[in-house]
């Protein structure tokens, strides 16, 4: 049987925290403990944000903790074409559509429709797609894409719904009300979306299941705040046909007030804490991890 392969995949657009720490230090007990391989994803499509400085330091702050992982390292921007055949594949199929509301048209909807009644939100809190992008014509969206209009390309839900059972995942790790072992997808929770953009041809959700595919990845350990986003990934799992890995959603590093760490807290920066003399093992001491064998 071939040995586990764990991953793990920061964004260099910022620097990495006490939280990071954790879930990469997670990876790398769990992949020497079964006896697996560890690689490092560097998912740079905000290319607004990510910047060469932050990716430089992921690798010396992960080298510090004393974290290995094997060549080569996938950074997503070399991949773009990968991820623009999978939109052309899904395309293909009537299963995306264009939508050119912006960011703020969409919230003057959604306000419209919370003004009569709640408006549906995802698992994150964020509203649910209100636009008309579905319902445009042919000629209505060639027109909008030669006028050089933005777009966000969207997944149709319902279409992909119809086309897919049940969906399922095996889960190691616990959700946010406590579930484990077999969960049931809720794709359906998201609404419609966004799997692409003009200036962008990914998304997370589509960029991160093709690389865990393409990397063999089998055991996917990351933040409990992405448990339901599993249920997005498993339909484009079996709308892509795709391998499905075992995930293992762990338990969030908070601050003192019991926010979510944030990369702009210099308090669990691993670069101020090596700089303010903490040696890694504290760092394992201050995540909750055994000291290292």
């Amino acid at each position: 049987m071939p040995p586990p392969v764990f991953r793990f995949a920061p964004s260099p657009n910022g620097y990495l925290h006490l939280g990071h720490a954790y879930s990469a230090l997670l990876n790398a007990d769990l992949a020497r403990a079964g006896g697996g391989r560890l690689l490092l994803r560097i998912e740079d499509i905000d290319t607004t944000r990510c910047r060469p400085d932050y990716e430089a330091a992921i690798y010396q702050d992960l080298a510090w903790l004393g974290i290995a992982w094997e060549p080569e390292v996938r950074r997503q921007s070399d991949h773009l074409d990968l991820y623009r055949d999978a939109v052309a594949q899904l395309t293909a199929r009537g299963l995306v559509y264009p939508a050119f509301e912006s960011r703020a048209e969409i919230a003057r909807l959604v306000a419209a429709r919370d003004a009569v009644a709640p408006w549906r939100r995802d698992p994150d809190g964020a509203p649910l797609y209100p636009g008309s992008g579905k319902t445009l014509s042919a000629a209505e969206r060639a027109k909008l894409i030669a006028s050089g209009t933005p777009y966000a390309l969207r997944l149709d839900m319902d279409a992909a719904r119809a086309l897919v059972g049940e969906l399922s995942w095996s889960e190691r790790g616990e959700g946010p009300a406590g579930e484990t072992g077999t969960v049931a997808a809720r794709p359906d929770a998201w609404g419609d979306v966004v799997i692409a953009r003009k200036e962008t041809p990914t998304s997370y959700h589509l960029s991160v299941v093709i690389d865990d595919a393409l990397q063999g990845v089998t055991e996917v350990v990351r933040g409990a705040d992405l448990f339901w986003a599993t249920s997005v990934h498993r339909l484009l799992q079996v709308l892509l046909d795709l391998p499905t890995p075992v995930y293992r959603h762990h338990r969030l590093l908070r601050d003192a007030e019991g926010r979510k760490l944030s990369k702009s807290s210099a308090a669990t920066g691993l670069r101020e804490l090596r700089a303010a003399g903490v040696s890694p093992q504290q760092i394992r001491s201050m995540v909750g991890l055994a000291p290292a064998g």
